[in-house]
């Protein structure tokens, strides 16, 4: 098996397109025509990690954060991100990260926090523009269905709970070859008209590539009048963070005590108490202080997150509670997540849950 079958995969779950722009995911160290041994699966790659996986006999680590964030000018072993860069090479071990692809995923991150504390009900917190793209293509009237069939079969057309979406009309096109052309109708050098439908499908941008694949195979011009664009549409089902409810309304200290027991963590910083039953909540993996407004505007009663710094906690001005439950605490059921996925696929195959912590806080 190789690393492009298992990337393939995960890449169903997590699209690299979904991740945002200033993140690095995908394969970063390796190729994907490697053979893969064994997957070992973390949150963090350090050189611990790398040492696991040797110990494991895994030649390829799945990691949620990418070790390489920003370009590497130099590798000599000066950082703990280049030793890592330096020892997995010399053994033949590929890393790949998902990162932010997964974090955006309506099964990733916060979906997983939303199951370890049980939230119901639930939607994205923040949706995510430019995923949504848009084809117009012109076609033969005659050939509309059937281009039109052949293109909603690989994804296009597709909004939220629908498929099969299009709109079209009618009209008549004008064309004339050159000597060099080879019309399907009309001749060479002589003006046509023709009954024409104009299709436009909307579709996500993972999508795209075969979508064009298909509209240059099935499409019966030798040259494809094609428009492609990218809207701001939200992609209801795409996007950061998620909100849902508890089975049952708790109080706040009672919701931050059980908060502490599912998300086992051994601190949690909170903003003041306003005397308010916690039933709806919002949820974010990661560094999350960027989304207390929508959490707010979404009429959470409370929001989890990571990373708030001090003027952060201001921003609950008695209107919600704030819990800061730690970045690694926030994030580390997320290797679990991409285990038992792997492994409802692959499972004839090594897919190894990482042992080792690699949370760099510590209290005391």
């Amino acid at each position: 098996m190789r690393i492009k079958e298992i990337t393939n995969y995960i890449e169903e779950l997590a699209p690299l397109s979904y991740a945002e722009d200033f993140d690095n995911v995908g394969l970063l160290i390796g190729s994907y025509n490697s053979e893969v041994k064994g997957v070992l699966v973390t949150l963090d790659t350090l050189e611990e990690t790398v040492d696991e996986a040797i110990t494991k006999n895994c030649n390829l680590i799945i990691s949620f954060h990418p070790i390489i964030f920003d370009g590497l000018k130099k590798i000599n072993g000066n950082s703990y991100v280049e030793r890592v860069a330096i020892k997995a090479i010399k053994n033949d071990i590929a890393i790949y990260a998902t990162h932010t692809a997964l974090d955006n995923s309506r099964k990733g991150v916060s979906a997983k926090m939303c199951e370890i504390i049980g939230l119901v009900n639930t939607k994205i917190l923040i949706p995510k523009k430019g995923i949504i793209k848009k084809l117009t293509t012109y076609v033969p009237t005659k050939d509309a269905d059937s281009l039109r069939s052949s293109l909603f079969e690989v994804g296009a057309g597709d909004i939220g709970n629908y498929d099969q979406c299009s709109f079209n009309t009618s009209g008549e096109s004008t064309f004339k070859g050159n000597q060099n052309s080879n019309p399907i109708l009309g001749k060479k050098g002589k003006l046509h008209k023709e009954k024409e439908t104009q299709i436009s499908l909307i579709f996500e941008s993972k999508n795209e590539t075969r979508i064009l694949n298909k509209l240059f195979e099935i499409h019966p011009y030798d040259e494809v009048s094609y428009e492609l664009l990218t809207t701001q549409n939200e992609h209801q089902d795409i996007g950061i963070g998620m909100i849902g409810e508890l089975s049952q309304e708790m109080n706040e200290k009672d919701f931050l005590l059980y908060l502490k027991k599912t998300m086992k963590t051994d601190l949690i910083r909170y903003s003041e108490f306003i005397n308010r039953k916690i039933k709806k909540v919002a949820v974010l993996g990661g560094s999350g202080s960027f989304a207390i407004l929508n959490a707010k505007r979404a009429g959470a009663d409370a929001y989890i997150s990571a990373d708030f710094k001090y003027h952060d906690f201001f921003k609950a001005e008695r209107e919600i509670l704030l819990a800061d439950i730690g970045h690694y605490e926030s994030e580390q059921f997320t290797k679990t997540l991409l285990v038992d996925y792997l492994t409802k696929k692959f499972s004839n195959f090594a897919i190894v849950l990482s042992q080792k912590s690699t949370n760099p806080i510590y209290y005391i």
